[in-house]
């Protein structure tokens, strides 16, 4: 079942075309992921389809209706969207950080109600942020305030949740809690997830579909055996990479890779890359 899809997107920057005649669907109560190169259209193509900047033609259609005429408030209920550069909470604490994210949910005068203060409370409970609830968000480390907007996004209790580079900040033990959340969150409530994410190999352990771009255009998409291999990885990143299995998931898992000679400006710099570090910053 197919809820969400984009036909015939395009989209820029003033002339700047970064996104180019992109027609892709998003499966429903799936965890997808979209990789690919630095620049090459990820986070422009997640804006896109959650309404923060506009196409300059084409059309993101939800439940077969066109976003862009949408009620905010009603598109608010279905869609969470946390930025990659969250905008600043200056002043405000945890609790009101994440309580921001029952306005969709909120009538008349706009007064928290008994079950926003218990999905606050879930909220900040599975991202492990309550007992920063009374602090300041900019007291909080990068990684303690990146969780803080996980919960924020958790807290509008939305069918699809959308994650620009949710691991950014954080390292490994707590990217490997959000990454689990979200397969949590996908297995047991049927939330719809989408993310950008730089580490391959964790794009194929948590993905059940993956979108590799290039350039503002589709190279595959797929399940992770179709497109964690060696051809698409060459066309997505220029690069050499040996592909094995993950032991614990027998998941693909991209064990080294080489940069293809000759195109890239720094190929005698580096040699071989352990597979440990993401590719595409």
């Amino acid at each position: 079942m197919v809820r969400l899809y984009t036909n015939e997107l395009n989209i820029g920057y003033g002339e700047r075309l970064i996104v180019k005649d992109l027609s892709v669907n998003i499966p429903d109560k799936q965890i997808t992921t979209i990789i690919g190169a630095n620049g090459c259209g990820k986070s422009t193509l997640l804006k896109a389809i959650t309404r923060i900047i506009s196409q300059q033609s084409g059309t993101v259609f939800l439940d077969g209706k066109n976003i862009s005429k949408e009620n905010t408030k009603v598109l608010a209920k279905k869609m969470a969207i946390l930025p990659q550069t969250p905008e600043s909470a200056s002043g405000l604490t945890v609790g009101e950080l994440v309580s921001y994210g029952r306005f969709p949910h909120q009538n008349g005068f706009g007064r928290l109600t008994k079950k926003d203060y218990e999905v606050i409370h879930w909220a900040l409970e599975v991202t492990g942020t309550q007992e920063y609830k009374y602090r300041l968000v900019d007291s909080l480390s990068g990684g303690q305030r990146q969780r803080v907007w996980i919960a924020m996004a958790l807290a509008q209790e939305t069918e699809i949740i959308f994650l620009d580079e949710p691991t950014t900040y954080l390292d490994m033990a707590h990217q490997l809690e959000v990454l689990e959340l979200l397969q949590k969150l996908n297995v047991e409530q049927g939330r719809t997830i989408v993310m950008v994410l730089h580490d391959l190999n964790q794009a194929a352990r948590f993905a059940d579909y993956i979108i590799a771009l290039k350039d503002g255009e589709i190279v595959k998409v797929g399940n992770c055996e179709e497109v964690i291999n060696h051809n698409v990885l060459k066309k997505v990143f220029q690069i050499d990479a040996e592909i094995g299995r993950d032991p614990r998931t027998n998941k693909p898992m991209c064990m080294t890779y080489n940069l293809l000679k000759g195109e890239h400006k720094n190929e005698k710099a580096i040699d071989t890359i352990p597979a440990a570090i993401s590719v595409g910053y």
